[in-house]
């Protein structure tokens, strides 16, 4: 009987996840066609003109005289570039202006190293994955080169940049391709795949991460084998890659597991994300307990453990719920500067533009409430503007 129960659960759950995603991938083709591949919205010459650095004027009279990358015209005729054409503009003004060229294409230069943000915390809610592909695509827009890398094999980060990964991926395609312990491993390169938001590369992730789980204790026990420890191997993979970037993202998996041990130890910074609800704050406090006992042990074995900064990101924040506010002072008086000065807010239209798999960056102004918008947005880019702040503080830049 026992066994009748478990192959009927197990053939319900099998059919219920195909048909998932059959009408997955159906709404991805509806919402994206005729090819089912996401595209960024275009910018205005307002827009353009502040992302760059330059007067709206200035980027008129450059179009007028045939420089650089030429805007598509309306019939009214409105200028409006793609952000590919944006950053063509970037590299054009920092070539023009080479004693501004930092101002407008804010590269990292010799001697300042690529920055690995990881971004954590092993209770499912607390907004890490969206914390994640905001910070990505607010440095892609600023100008940065940044790889997104997906190592929570619920994929949801690779399903915002317009990867589904039961369709899209072959074996190999996600991280454990650079990371496995077997011949099959190949370079990372062969595994970043560039997305439609320029400036953004991407490596995806889907349940076959969770070999790497699976695989680390037979390697830890095969003595036959002293290749790289399992902590070493994501920062080997990323610095392949090394050059090709100013800054990599990591969405870690909502465990402490060994795929998220090896991104701490890869990463020169860490993000915590933190829902103020004292649940969460409890369940908080047992991962920085298991975290510290972790990472004394991987230490010890030579993992490389030296943060630029650490710091916490309250998520979903509610301003004006009491118990809210009395959680955020808690951790800020326990924590001081490592909590950054802006939240997150919880807002509609966040919400609202992940139901389309999009953020606040790409839909248009129209679509959510102006004033619901424009509150969101500056709450994201306030934050945001604070990690880059420690980023620049890390390479030296005032």
């Amino acid at each position: 009987m026992d066994n009748i129960s478990v192959s009927t659960t197990d053939v319900r759950i099998e059919r219920h996840a195909n048909q998932l995603s059959r009408q997955l991938k159906l709404l991805r083709d509806k919402l994206f066609p005729p090819l089912s591949q996401k595209t960024l919205r275009t910018f205005s010459s307002g827009e353009a003109a502040q992302m760059i650095g330059v007067s709206d004027g200035y980027l008129r009279q450059l179009s007028l005289d045939g420089k650089g990358p030429q805007p598509e015209l309306s019939p009214n005729g409105r200028r409006s570039y793609t952000l590919g054409q944006i950053n063509e503009l970037r590299q054009y003004m920092a070539k023009l202006k080479p004693k501004d060229a930092l101002g407008y294409l804010p590269w990292r230069r010799p001697g300042e190293k690529l920055q690995t943000v990881a971004v954590t915390n092993f209770k499912g809610g607390s907004a890490k994955t969206t914390t994640t592909l905001y910070l990505a695509q607010y440095l892609a827009l600023a100008g940065y080169r940044v790889l997104a890398i997906d190592l929570d094999p619920q994929a949801s980060l690779s399903s915002m940049l317009g990867v589904q990964p039961e369709f899209d991926l072959s074996d190999g395609d996600t991280l454990y391709g650079a990371i496995r312990y077997d011949a099959s491993r190949k370079p990372l390169k062969e595994i970043v795949r560039k997305t439609y938001f320029d400036g953004l590369d991407l490596v995806p992730g889907n349940l076959e991460l969770m070999e790497f789980e699976h695989e680390t204790p037979r390697a830890l026990n095969d003595r036959q084998k002293p290749a790289e420890l399992f902590f070493r191997r994501v920062g080997v993979a990323i610095a392949e890659v090394e050059a090709d970037y100013d800054v990599v993202v990591i969405d870690c998996p909502p465990q402490l597991g060994y795929l998220t041990l090896g991104a701490v130890c890869a990463a020169t910074s860490l993000l915590i994300t933190i829902h103020p609800q004292m649940v969460d704050v409890a369940s908080m406090s047992q991962f920085l307990l298991m975290t510290s006992d972790l990472l004394s042990v991987v230490r010890k074995a030579g993992g490389d453990l030296q943060h630029d900064f650490i710091k916490y990101v309250v998520t979903r924040h509610e301003p004006f719920d009491a118990p809210q506010s009395q959680i955020v002072a808690l951790l800020r008086s326990l924590f001081g500067d490592d909590v950054l000065t802006a939240t997150i807010l919880k807002s509609t239209a966040i919400a609202d533009a992940g139901l389309t798999k999009q953020t606040l960056f790409e839909i248009e102004k129209g679509q959510v409430r102006r004033s619901t918008y424009d509150r969101a947005l500056e709450s994201v880019n306030a934050a945001n503007s604070e990690v880059l702040a420690g980023i620049h503080k890390a390479w030296g830049r005032t």
